[in-house]
């Protein structure tokens, strides 16, 4: 359950995002990006068509910022219903059997498996005794900054792989550069989601390149 689920809203700080989930988000700015810039033959590339990728690449990631903002606030608020369904359940319930279902219900099952009977019943001691809580699930300051947030990490993330265009001139050598600078950070946060999630920060980098490197190739090869 929500650790805000009995709380006000000022008595509740919560991170944006965490750590997997900014990741994630620079992630997809990266790879819409990638397949952008992939589009476009170095060998044919025009200072038209350069302009004409990059408000494209840069409108898209704007597009896809603001529609993964409003499904993390839709996210936000359906798990925030979910918690009160949950703490509704347990309070009306008579038997401890449902009472102790619901609750495993709510929890991530790793950690379900391992409370005993009578963790389950202080939580449902502590869930019972809940006061101030709300009628209905609400969002909250924290949780537009959050959506705020999830923008400006897809939006963002594009711009690193813009800066060739606007110092060099020749755009065959601005577009590989830009793709040199979009594989370097897909290699940097794979290494460090590996890191992160103890499955190997080299091999999980040099995965993240294999993706990049697949995405412009594909979209080469069907035209670009």
């Amino acid at each position: 359950m929500s650790a805000d689920l009995a709380k006000r809203p000022a008595e509740s700080p919560r991170r944006v995002l965490d750590p997997v989930e900014r990741m994630s988000e620079v992630l997809f700015g990266l790879i819409m990006a990638l397949t952008f810039t992939g589009s476009i033959s170095a060998a044919s590339a025009g200072r038209e068509e350069i302009r004409t990728m990059l408000v494209g690449a840069i409108g898209c990631n704007l597009a896809w910022g603001v529609v993964d903002a409003v499904m993390y606030l839709l996210s936000t608020l359906t798990n925030r219903a979910r918690d009160l369904t949950t703490l509704r359940t347990v309070r009306r319930t008579a038997d401890p059997g449902d009472a102790r279902r619901a609750i495993a219900d709510a929890l991530p099952p790793l950690l379900a498996s391992l409370l005993r009977p009578a963790d389950y019943e202080r939580l449902h001691s502590e869930l019972t005794g809940l006061r101030d809580v709300p009628e209905r699930a609400r969002l909250h300051a924290p949780d537009y900054r959050g959506a705020a947030g999830v923008f400006l990490l897809v939006f963002v993330s594009t711009f690193p792989m813009v800066v060739p265009f606007l110092i060099l001139q020749d755009p065959v050598r601005a577009l590989r550069a830009s793709h040199a600078v979009g594989l370097v950070m897909l290699f940097l946060v794979g290494h460090r989601l590996g890191a992160f999630s103890g499955q190997g920060a080299w091999r999980m980098g040099f995965a993240m390149v294999g993706i990049g490197v697949l995405l412009v190739a594909l979209t080469i090869l069907l035209g670009g």
